[in-house]
């Protein structure tokens, strides 16, 4: 895979949403983002920051309102019809599993050819500075290394749009610098489109173009 910048990159719209989460609910949320744009939504635990994430990409359903990606309505698709990549932030990634393994899992699930798989994982983890980590298991690898694996992961089947719930929380502060600047690394070099929540306002400063605000379960530009 190359890494090249991406000729189309993504913009996503949401009109008038309605997500809810248990007894949790968000309504009439609405929201647009440009394309290649790092646009960031804080909010503290409960705010709906991840039920947001979770709706977006098809793990929670919508009940009314409308999601578009591309100017195309992805409201009632599958997941794996939306073509987002997310990083979840308990990560996700499978214990059982090499960090190669991990990188290679959303090209082999569409059936890529192997040559493709192998050239995609490598260039992804040579850019992700974690090349040695591929034949290591999950088990054992830092904080930091495991978010680096899962950003690969998400990035592996070069999605137009990346959904980050919290990528950089639970790191020291060293870890923390160096992904944030990871992360500019990769959005400038393949020009994806981002949507990161995170619930530090200096995080959101350093990484976002723009800034949304939970207040009173609807966003406000900050």
């Amino acid at each position: 895979m190359s890494q090249a910048k991406n000729s189309n990159p993504a913009m996503l719209e949401l009109r008038d949403v309605q997500i809810s989460s248990g007894s949790f609910t968000l309504e009439n949320l609405s929201l647009s983002i440009a394309p290649g744009e790092y646009t960031i939504v804080m909010g503290q635990t409960g705010s709906g920051k991840t039920t947001l994430l979770e709706g977006i990409c098809g793990l929670r359903p919508v009940n009314a309102g409308s999601i578009k990606f591309n100017g195309k309505d992805v409201t009632n698709l599958a997941p794996q019809n939306r073509g987002f990549g997310y990083v979840p932030q308990d990560l996700a990634l499978f214990r059982t599993m090499t960090v190669y393994e991990n990188m290679a899992y959303a090209l082999k699930a569409r059936k890529a050819p192997i040559s493709l798989i192998d050239s995609s994982v490598n260039d992804l983890a040579k850019l992700l500075e974690i090349e040695e980590l591929l034949p290591r298991s999950i088990a054992g690898l830092s904080g930091g290394q495991a978010q680096r694996v899962a950003l690969g992961r998400a990035l592996a089947f070069e999605p137009l749009m990346l959904l980050l719930d919290e990528p950089l929380s639970a790191l020291d502060e060293k870890t923390h610098a160096k992904l944030c600047e990871l992360l500019k690394q990769v959005q400038a070099e393949t020009q994806v489109t981002v949507l990161h929540v995170t619930h530090d306002l200096q995080e959101a400063k350093r990484l976002g173009d723009r800034i949304y605000q939970f207040d009173q379960g609807q966003l406000t530009l900050i």
